[in-house]
């Protein structure tokens, strides 16, 4: 009876903190990878009147760069991560159809699959969720995908940032043909093109003609938005 009193005491009743408390209490949340909570912190400030684009950026959005800082520090790890891109994605879930409906403006789009002949996924899917949870519309292609299958979706979806990964040696190579057949048909100057996958370095990524590497999923996300802001830059600029 001790221990459930005590369980009893050391729940907290959202819809009893103001909005200030109840955002930093979803942060931690988060955090934490509850995903119920989140669910029910999303709806309320929804109830309360916020609009779903700043009940993304500031509940939502925040609390995943804090766990991106914290994982790219190594003070998380991928099973960590994991349930917080879960939870992330219980609030997105509320949040989806009413940002759709409103036209609300993302930080931007990526298309990110894994290379022919390269089956491996689990670095690929952590940078999908963690740039979701910064606020990228996210089309992942899955694995295996080859030069024809980029290019298809990309027509498709019209993404800002083409994102590859590999982990294999014998399969990086093929990553070099999808942006060299970008340049070919005249279309590498419209995506920004990020690589990733352990055996990948700067170097590597230079050579090839991507736009940047990306160690790990927290410095894909840092990189992206970076990209991101420069590619909205120039256009603003090239429009005055």
């Amino acid at each position: 009876m001790a221990d459930e009193n005590d369980q009893a005491e050391d729940e907290i009743d959202l819809t009893a903190l103001a909005d200030g408390d109840l955002v930093a209490q979803m942060h931690d949340d988060l955090y934490d990878g509850m995903a119920d909570e989140i669910a029910q912190g999303t709806q309320i400030l929804l109830d309360r009147g916020w609009d779903a684009q700043k009940t993304l950026n500031e509940a939502l959005v925040e609390g995943m760069r804090i766990v991106g800082i914290d994982f790219r520090d190594g003070i998380l790890f991928v099973p960590e991560v994991l349930l917080s891109a879960g939870a992330m994605k219980a609030g997105m879930a509320i949040l989806q159809p009413l940002l759709s409906a409103s036209n609300a403006s993302r930080m931007g789009k990526i298309i990110i699959g894994t290379v022919k002949g390269d089956i491996h996924d689990i670095g690929k899917n952590l940078v999908a969720m963690m740039m979701e949870g910064a606020g990228f519309e996210v089309v992942d292609l899955g694995i295996n995908q080859s030069v024809e299958d980029f290019l298809a979706a990309l027509e498709e979806h019209q993404p800002d940032i083409l994102g590859m990964s590999a982990l294999l040696t014998t399969t990086m190579p093929y990553m070099k043909v999808v942006i060299d057949t970008l340049a070919e048909k005249g279309l590498r100057g419209d995506y920004i093109v990020l690589v990733g996958g352990a055996p990948l370095n700067e170097e590597f990524s230079q050579a090839i003609g991507a736009d940047a590497y990306c160690r790990d999923a927290a410095s894909a996300v840092e990189i992206a938005v970076e990209q991101m802001s420069h590619r909205q830059g120039s256009l603003s600029a090239a429009g005055c």
